[in-house]
């Protein structure tokens, strides 16, 4: 790879999200799941083709990180498209549900002896 690709590939998120370092929203983890809305809704501004590409990956449900992977995009510059298609109507999010707040104090044992015995 030259020196132009490499300066290329660096300037290329920052154009993604018009400048943007941060998303709107901060509950966009590794773990949200995002689903395509069907239909699509019709009309608002045209999309990027990074956008365009989400929503069709989001044809069945993905995480945030398995998305960021496919795109081969920080999971950040990730979070911020997502941030725009939500407000398009274009995604929905489910955040994940907890489990439990009350750590399970046996199984952080049985981590803690399985890690000793390495």
């Amino acid at each position: 790879m030259n020196g132009g690709d490499a300066a290329g590939r660096l300037v290329r998120p920052f154009t993604l999200t018009g400048g943007r370092t941060r998303p709107a929203r901060g509950d966009f983890t590794l773990i949200t799941m995002v689903t395509a809305v069907d239909p699509q809704p019709s009309g608002g501004t045209r999309s990027q083709p990074e956008q365009a590409r989400i929503v069709r990956l989001c044809a069945k449900p993905i995480v945030v990180a398995e998305l960021a992977s496919k795109l081969d995009l920080p999971v950040s510059v990730v979070a911020i498209m997502l941030c725009d298609l939500l407000e398009a109507g274009r995604i929905s999010v489910r955040q994940p549900r907890m489990i439990s707040r009350v750590p399970d104090l046996d199984l952080l044992k049985k981590v803690r002896d399985g890690l000793g015995r390495l």
